[in-house]
């Protein structure tokens, strides 16, 4: 069931459209989704906040309806533009949560104006990568750089979703890889190259914001090791390990990831 909202909306910036969706009363929350993914796998996750906030879904630049050519993006360009959409729907401070490089561009937006985020919640994203997990994650790169983005989603379907979810829920992946499959490979290397190239680990310490770090126990694109970095990085955060789960938490777990949320922007 799709929460009563406002109809979809595009936001034009710099020639290009952003589109959200604002919905509900109350606190705002602001979600970001991630790479490869679209603003609809929050809607699991809204359905358990049982209408108790203003909740503000976008899609990223070049993913889902909002557009923009490839380009040589990094992190203060996704940030623009959600101080752009804050902007332009009245929204001046914020709860928000982000999920893998919406969680990375949760991060870039809580250090440049922490005045406008109230409480912070980055799942299954990273910060601090060893030498080796560089060199893993560069390869991924080169793999999107050369492939169409569907196959790095068949690649990675296994380390993504559990064996049991995979095979419950076939239609869903068939779904997610037809999105995908619109995608171009130039626009998908340059959000995955934002994910590949940011590194906050060294400035976690500035943000001051209650934090949530969330990701789930074999997840191997956001492992509990970068987990635990951020926590112990994060001057006012609490860890939680998701048992069981791998990088799609959001699809996989939305009753558990919800009711944590709720919990954690209300008390």
């Amino acid at each position: 069931m799709t929460p009563e909202s406002n109809p979809t909306s595009g936001l034009q910036r710099d020639g290009h459209a952003i589109f959200y969706e604002l919905a509900g009363a109350g606190r705002p929350v602001t979600l970001i989704h991630g790479v490869g993914t679209w603003s609809d796998d929050w809607l699991g996750v809204i359905e358990r906040f049982g209408g108790r906030f203003r909740t503000l879904r976008y899609d990223l630049r070049s993913h889902g309806r909002s557009g923009q050519p490839p380009g040589d993006y990094v992190a203060d360009d996704f940030v623009a533009d959600l101080v752009c959409l804050l902007d332009h729907v009245g929204i001046e401070k914020t709860h928000l949560a982000g999920f893998s490089l919406g969680g990375l561009i949760a991060q870039a937006f809580a250090l440049a104006h922490p005045d406008r985020v109230d409480r912070l919640a980055l799942i299954s994203t990273v910060a601090g990568r060893t030498p080796e997990e560089r060199e893993r994650v560069q390869g991924r790169l080169d793999f999107i750089r050369n492939e169409p983005p569907v196959s790095y989603f068949d690649a990675s379907a296994s380390r993504w979703f559990t064996d049991g979810f995979r095979a419950e829920h076939p239609e869903l992946l068939a779904e997610k890889k037809q999105v995908i499959g619109r995608m171009d490979t130039d626009r998908y290397a340059a959000c995955y190259r934002v994910l590949a190239e940011s590194d906050f680990a060294d400035e976690l310490h500035r943000i001051r914001n209650r934090t949530l770090v969330m990701t789930g126990e074999f997840d191997q694109g956001s492992n509990p090791r970068m987990a635990c970095l951020m926590h112990e990085r994060l001057p006012d955060s609490e860890l939680i390990i998701l048992p069981r789960l791998r990088h799609s938490v959001l699809l996989e777990a939305p009753d558990i990831v919800g009711g944590i949320l709720r919990e954690f922007f209300t008390d």
